[in-house]
């Protein structure tokens, strides 16, 4: 069975050259996946392997847009609409200069078993643009998301492809690009856009829900061991929403978060991250993690290294790909981490999971701790498709519910499959096993 999967990752690596972030995501699911084929050899009959691993679309678009000045811009946009066996395609957009195909394509990838694992009957898919909205106007933020949805319009409806947000995708992004969609449509789709305003078919707990998911995910394999979150010294990168809402999940349960970071460096606050000033220079003066270290007595600015330098009992790797590498990880090992839990995609490389694994810590690939954002995007879906809202606790019980299903089920698939406590393979064989059981009763499509 290793030579079949063996030959689909080298056909990937052929059709895809230079996208060295797809070829990442693929081998560690399709590797992870031996014991899984092994047992149930008809999952490598009629090509499902190589249909898997092959987007059903893939829309690249060019985006012009007009900047304060008069000046004339022009950005590419891509959607990845890769599985729709379970649902609806599912996935954020990203705003950010290091977006191109093979990113996209790699999110997307994820986002199939990710959404498989949440039990919602979504698809996967992703999208984006290498524009850059940071230090741009509302005015300019604007005019892009209206011209990025005048193509993308095409390709999206709430039965078809539900985008949602991503980095640099925001509550201010998804307003703009609803607006324009319903003024191209001329139909008021709530359903076809996920993290809108409150007041207009967004979701409670939506805001908070990759964060909150992730800590969850964390207790849930602490309490495997008989232990908790309670008087832990835990370490978070970024600085977003997923961030910010681990942290606030992470203080609830009694944890000490104590760093979180941005490109311009990490923070490290001993006493604990004091959140209201965090949200205070991030959300609403959209600041720099510098502000906060000026402002908070006893914090410091760290340009150099990383938040995984600081010793810790937790680390929660919450800001982009490939962020934790071997030597981060050797670093916390060394400093006495025992649980990793990704809130981003592939934060880990695959030699820091490696040295995760040989270690024996606790450790959870972002496909199963971080589909809390798009579990309670599924949420918000359903609200919008019943015209109505539940309030703050209601969402946030479902999301508590929905994340301890996905860690019972990535458990339950490990032992099944041999390798107990092994959560890479456990979300792995779960998630793949609910798209491929569902490919093969429709056929060749």
């Amino acid at each position: 069975m290793q030579d079949v999967v063996e030959k689909v990752y080298e056909q990937v690596v052929a059709r895809n050259h230079g996208e060295a972030e797809f070829h990442q995501a693929v081998r560690e699911v399709l590797e992870s996946l031996g014991p899984v084929i092994a047992k149930h050899p008809h999952y490598a009959e009629d090509g499902l392997l190589e249909r898997i691993v092959e987007p059903e679309r893939q829309i690249m678009f060019r985006v012009p847009w007009v900047d304060d000045a008069g000046a004339v811009h022009v950005n590419r946009g891509f959607r990845i609409e890769f599985n729709s066996a379970l649902g609806p395609y599912k996935g954020g957009l990203r705003f950010h200069p290091s977006v191109n195909a093979g990113i996209i394509k790699f999110l997307g990838f994820e986002q199939i078993f990710k959404n498989a694992l949440t039990g919602q009957g979504i698809g996967g898919g992703k999208g984006g643009s290498d524009f850059d909205p940071h230090g741009r106007s509302d005015a300019e933020v604007m005019r892009f998301c209206q011209s990025f949805m005048t193509e993308l319009s095409r390709h999206i409806g709430p039965n078809t492809d539900v985008p949602a947000g991503d980095i640099g995708v925001g509550g201010r992004e998804i307003g703009y690009l609803f607006g324009q969609y319903k003024r191209l449509r001329n139909s008021y789709d709530a359903g076809v856009l996920t993290g809108k305003g409150l007041a207009w078919g967004g979701s409670l707990a939506r805001t908070q829900a990759t964060g909150y998911g992730t800590v969850l995910f964390a207790q849930s394999m602490l309490a495997t061991k008989g232990d908790s979150l309670e008087g832990k010294r835990v370490a978070v990168s970024g600085a977003g929403n997923v961030a910010i809402y681990a942290i606030e999940k992470a203080q609830q349960l009694g944890a000490k978060p104590i760093t979180f970071s941005d490109s311009s460096g990490y923070v490290v606050d001993e006493a604990g991250v004091d959140l209201e000033l965090l949200k205070q220079v991030k959300e609403v003066e959209r600041g720099r993690v510098a502000d906060y270290a000026s402002r908070r007595p006893g914090a410091r600015l760290v340009t150099e290294g990383r938040p995984w330098d600081v010793p810790v009992d937790v680390a929660l790797p919450c800001a982009t790909q490939n962020e934790l590498d071997a030597d981060s990880a050797t670093t916390l090992l060394r400093n006495g981490c025992a649980v990793v839990a990704e809130g981003a995609n592939m934060p880990s490389t695959p030699e820091a999971i490696e040295a995760f694994h040989a270690a024996g810590i606790l450790y959870a690939p972002g496909k199963a701790s971080n589909a809390g954002g798009v579990a309670t995007s599924a949420l918000e879906m359903e609200q919008n498709a019943g015209r109505t809202r539940w309030d703050f606790a209601t969402a946030e019980a479902k999301l508590t519910g929905i994340m301890a299903d996905i860690h019972d089920s990535c458990v339950e698939a490990a032992e099944t499959y041999g390798r107990p406590g092994d959560y890479v393979l456990g979300a792995n064989a779960a998630g793949f096993t609910r798209v491929a059981d569902v490919m093969i009763a429709h056929g060749i499509v």
